[in-house]
Formats: C-alpha cells, sequence, structure tokens
C-alpha cells in the first residue's frame, strides 16, 4: 500500500486476486443485463450511474463501492448476494 493509497482508505490487492474478482464481478453484471435484454446505457439509466462506468465494471477495470453494488442490484432485480455468487460460480 502506497502512502496515497492509506490516506484515502483504499487498499488495493495484489495483481491477481484484484483483477480475478473485479473481472468475474463484471462478467456477473453484463450476464445478468444479457439475460435482461439491456444496453449498458439502459443499464446505466436504472442504476443512476454512467454508461462509461458500467462499460469499465464489465471490463473488470472498476472497483466498485458497495453503493454502486446496491444501485445494480436494484436496477437488475437481483439481491446484491447475487452479483457475488454469480461471480463466485465461475471460479468452481
Amino acid at each position: 500500500m502506497t502512502t496515497d493509497d492509506a490516506k484515502s482508505g483504499s487498499e488495493r490487492p495484489a495483481g491477481n486476486a484484484r483483477s480475478s474478482i473485479v473481472a468475474r464481478f463484471g462478467a456477473s453484471v453484463q450476464k445478468l443485463r444479457f439475460e435482461r435484454g439491456l444496453t449498458q446505457e439502459m443499464l446505466a439509466e436504472r442504476a443512476d450511474l454512467h454508461r462509461t462506468y458500467i462499460a469499465d465494471i464489465e471490463r473488470g477495470a472498476r472497483n466498485v463501492s458497495l453503493r454502486s453494488i446496491e444501485k445494480l442490484a436494484r436496477a437488475l432485480g437481483v439481491p446484491a448476494a447475487e452479483l457475488f455468487t454469480l461471480a463466485d460460480a465461475r471460479c468452481l
């Protein structure tokens, strides 16, 4: 953790651990979005998030906050835990 990370309270896990969970979470969001026939723009509007933020999440380029996870879950009509259940199922 760098000095800047300590100041902001953000801690970055080691490369593979971070990219793995972030990428799997993004894949879960994308899968549910596809199943519901939503575009990234439609999901962004429902979740009150920006379309490019949705794209970044799905690419595994964003470490999503709890508030954004809650917004995504509501917009997709699932409990927040399901986003993680789907993500965890991908590594089994």
